[in-house]
């Protein structure tokens, strides 16, 4: 049985769900990030959802797994590719409260 709180990281290696370049969540443009999720979830023979849904779930579960080991900027660049995405797949931007 695996040990509790590693479950994330046996999702991560043995997903087919989309195959991802090599370091596409290090790309220091957020839109860099954002066509290249498009690209994998476009090309993926295997997922269960369509591609915009496919490549947003994969870039909030790496900032969830990620977790507090992100830097303020590292995180603030994949949100700002969450908003790429949603540019690229025509869907409206999310309006922030950061008030």
């Amino acid at each position: 049985m695996d040990k509790p709180g590693h479950w994330s990281q046996k999702v991560t290696e043995s997903s087919h769900a989309l195959d991802l370049e090599p370091g596409v969540f290090t790309l220091d443009d957020p839109r860099d990030i954002a066509c290249s999720l498009k690209k994998s979830a476009e090309a993926s023979t295997q997922r269960k959802s369509d591609p915009y849904r496919s490549a947003m779930s994969m870039l909030t579960f790496y900032i969830n797994r990620a977790g507090e080991q992100l830097n303020p900027a590292q995180r603030d660049r994949l949100e700002a590719a969450k908003d790429e995405l949603r540019v690229l797949f025509g869907r409206p931007r999310r309006i922030r409260n950061d008030g």
